[in-house]
């Protein structure tokens, strides 16, 4: 099927980049090309009045700077009982990027000081009974003999615990099997403060300019290649077509529907699939205190992953909270702040058998996640207190987390299946892209977008000038980390101390 063009059309502005949604990839990929090339006129649209209010702000995501240490299910065990772990090293070495391209900013000051942003935070995994005990185990040998793990603790030793994670270890029964592991650098991300930071620098720079309480209407190829995207305002007045050379989609679950008003051919099958989220919120601060560090858990069997319990200090807006959860569940919106039309508006004859296939397969996580919803405030500090014994009822709130819309995609077999991650869709001439899917989403947010420039700036990347600057940027753009063990000590010893993740 080919893209419908318009021919002659009415503009009221032309720009070389559009960038649709306000979050962290976008203010990422808008940062990017403007420092590759200072002359491109960037127009940054968000339906908000401010950037950062959905997926990227500091309550909607789990902050944790996804690096595979203590996410247990990036490393799933196989029927034979090896640990599979290429997962985990593909997304620590996209999070080494993201810390590469964070030091650059700070260094050349278009990033503040790091606390204002990231903070120190160790990342640590725990696990009770002796099945998970040994999986544990297996997992930190497994990933320990890499260069990107080599810093992982392990331990079962109560006591030892007790020290890296006091509030878990509290009234444990002594003859409970445990066993944990730890890497002291692990981080803290408010990707919100990140985003508006982002966002204001680029504000400082000419050829930039944001719009919010914006949204995208719709979106035409015209014959000459470039995109007509017809704005929606507030008022009537703020009402525009823009016609742009570049388009990324960036908005989140409000993506695909935007994908799909593309008309793209690659947008073809692709459909959502929305998890909502809830956490439990501490409201003493003397229990915030005692917990600094980010602990993850097994999902319970049938759980998203995305669902993953962890029992997670936080920084956001400069403020420390402690978080429980997330407590996923089963929603119709594609964002926060959307509508609940926005799951039956998404079914197209385009993707009509991808979603009945995965909706087929996939009874079993939607009634789990049905039942998630229902669960009573004492059900769900019940299942805290597997992370924190002396937990009580009335010392913890609930809090909304964000929306997640999970990737459906063409499946030969099922017609349809679901998947959980990031993907990125482009067209075929590299005009306009977008970026699908979930977890580990902001972490990898910096590799997700150096992806897009691969794909839709493929002649200027053969450039002298934007290989040399995207070189200093990332130097370990174009070379592998998890190959070339020299140079990730030598990227790592600079970002740690840069971003001052290290004494």
């Amino acid at each position: 099927m080919r893209v419908k063009r318009l021919g002659r059309d009415v503009t009221d502005r032309q720009v070389d980049i559009l960038l649709v949604g306000g979050g962290v990839m976008s203010a990422t990929l808008g940062t990017m090309l403007q420092q590759l090339d200072p002359t491109l006129t960037i127009l940054m649209v968000e339906r908000l009045p401010q950037v950062a209010a959905e997926s990227s702000d500091g309550w909607n995501n789990a902050g944790t700077g996804h690096a595979g240490y203590c996410e247990l299910n990036y490393t799933p065990q196989l029927a034979d009982g090896k640990v599979e772990i290429k997962r985990a090293l593909s997304i620590n070495a996209a999070f080494e990027v993201s810390l590469q391209f964070w030091s650059w900013l700070v260094e050349n000051d278009l990033l503040p000081e790091p606390q204002q942003f990231i903070r120190p935070t160790p990342h640590e995994s725990f696990v009770w009974g002796a099945e998970n005990v040994e999986f544990l185990r297996q997992r930190h040998v497994a990933l320990s003999q890499h260069p990107l793990f080599k810093d992982m603790e392990f331990s079962d030793d109560p006591r030892v615990i007790a020290e890296w994670m006091p509030l878990v270890m509290g009234d444990r029964p002594a003859s409970q099997p445990v066993a944990a592991t730890r890497v002291a650098y692990g981080s803290d991300i408010d990707f919100g403060a990140l985003t508006r930071q982002l966002v204001q620098s680029l504000q400082t720079r000419t050829g930039f300019e944001l719009k919010t309480n914006t949204g995208v209407k719709s979106l035409r190829q015209l014959h000459n290649g470039r995109w007509r995207v017809q704005l929606k305002g507030k008022q009537a007045a703020d009402n525009q077509i823009v016609e742009a050379g570049f388009v990324f989609l960036g908005a989140g679950g409000g993506a695909l529907p935007l994908l799909q008003k593309s008309g793209i051919p690659e947008a073809r099958g692709y459909g959502g699939f929305p998890v909502s989220g809830l956490w439990l919120v501490c409201n003493k601060p003397e229990i915030i205190r005692q917990h600094q560090a980010k602990v993850y858990g097994k999902a319970p069997l049938g759980a998203p992953p995305m669902s993953v319990p962890h029992l997670d200090t936080r920084y956001i807006d400069g403020k420390p909270a402690l978080l429980f959860g997330p407590y996923a569940g089963f929603t119709t919106k594609f964002l926060k702040q959307g509508s609940w039309l926005n799951l039956p508006a998404s079914v197209k004859p385009r993707n009509l058998k991808s979603m009945l296939g995965a909706g087929r397969h996939n009874l079993d996580l939607t009634r789990y996640l049905i039942g998630e919803v229902f669960q009573s405030h004492s059900k769900r500090v019940e299942a805290l207190r597997q992370f924190y014994p002396q937990a009580r009822d009335e010392d913890w709130t609930l809090a909304k987390a964000g929306q997640r819309v999970q990737i459906i995609k063409r499946c030969d077999d099922k017609g349809g299946k679901l998947e959980f991650g990031t993907e990125i869709v482009a067209s075929a001439d590299g005009t306009l892209a977008a970026l699908l899917g979930a977890s580990p989403g902001a972490s990898t947010s910096v590799q997700a977008m150096l992806d897009v420039l691969q794909r839709c700036f493929k002649a200027r990347l053969q450039e002298t000038a934007w290989q040399q600057q995207l070189k200093a940027m990332v130097p370990s753009w174009g070379e592998s980390l998890i190959e070339d063990a020299a140079l990730l000590a030598q990227v790592r010893t600079r970002t740690l101390r840069t971003l001052k993740l290290q004494s």
